[in-house]
């Protein structure tokens, strides 16, 4: 199971010990889906947005946070150039994580293929900051657009949606999410969440432990956090 995944030193627990008692997350993507479902970005590989750009292939969550508040106070400058590259040595690494385990989150993701790019990543409130990795690549043979979900611990995820000729909607990219086995119950951005609820019992403390983000699809991240708050509601 992956590091860190359980918050703390909670046990980790495996899919067959979730019970039935255990709060399921609303997922309204069938029926009546809302507008901004609709939504597409016309290109996953557009540079006419420089932060986006140097965002592309930088592992570290705590890095790209770093780079962004420099970045939007024009302070770009001041930032050591070993901050900004796509993966860091492991001399580094461990100089970040002696610092907080959380600088670790995202640094251990596996390398980009050619051609790919992060189209969404979910991140959690763990020790070490685990991150998970929506990916998107062109492959040269087909000219299709290849989807693959990586993480820092070699899971292997099964998704239903492995490509496409354009783009995928915002409703698109959620059915991924939602859909994606990752050997636990409730999808991938909502699994974590129940498996330490089903160890504590308690769900408040796990308002903010998962969240999803994207460069790419602005409304992403509203979309879960809505879904995660409404779950501890129906939990009380």
């Amino acid at each position: 199971m992956a590091r860190g995944a359980v918050a703390d030193n909670e046990t980790v627990l495996l899919m067959s010990q979730v019970t039935s008692n255990t709060p399921v997350m609303s997922n309204p993507t069938t029926k009546n889906p809302p507008s901004y479902f609709a939504f597409q970005p016309a290109s996953y590989w557009d540079e006419s947005d420089p932060l986006s750009t140097i965002l592309r292939h930088v592992k570290g969550s705590n890095r790209r946070q770093m780079i962004t508040d420099f970045w939007n106070q024009d302070r770009f400058a001041q930032l050591d150039p070993i901050l900004l590259a796509d993966s860091i040595s492991p001399t580094v690494r461990r100089e970040l994580g002696a610092i907080h385990p959380s600088f670790m989150g995202g640094e251990y993701l596996p390398d980009f293929l050619p051609t790919e790019v992060e189209i969404a990543r979910i991140e959690l409130q763990s020790t070490t900051s685990d991150v998970s990795s929506i990916r998107a690549r062109r492959h040269p043979k087909d000219e299709l657009i290849h989807y693959r979900i990586v993480d820092e611990h070699e899971n292997i995820y099964e998704i239903q949606r492995e490509t496409s000729t354009a783009p995928l909607t915002q409703g698109e990219l959620i059915a991924l999410i939602d859909t994606a086995d990752c050997g636990l119950e409730g999808g991938l951005a909502h699994c974590f969440n129940l498996m330490n609820y089903n160890e504590t019992g308690e769900a408040e403390p796990l308002r903010h432990f998962t969240t999803v983000s994207s460069t790419f699809y602005p409304e992403l991240f509203e979309h879960y956090d809505d879904e995660h708050e409404e779950w501890v509601t129906v939990s009380v």
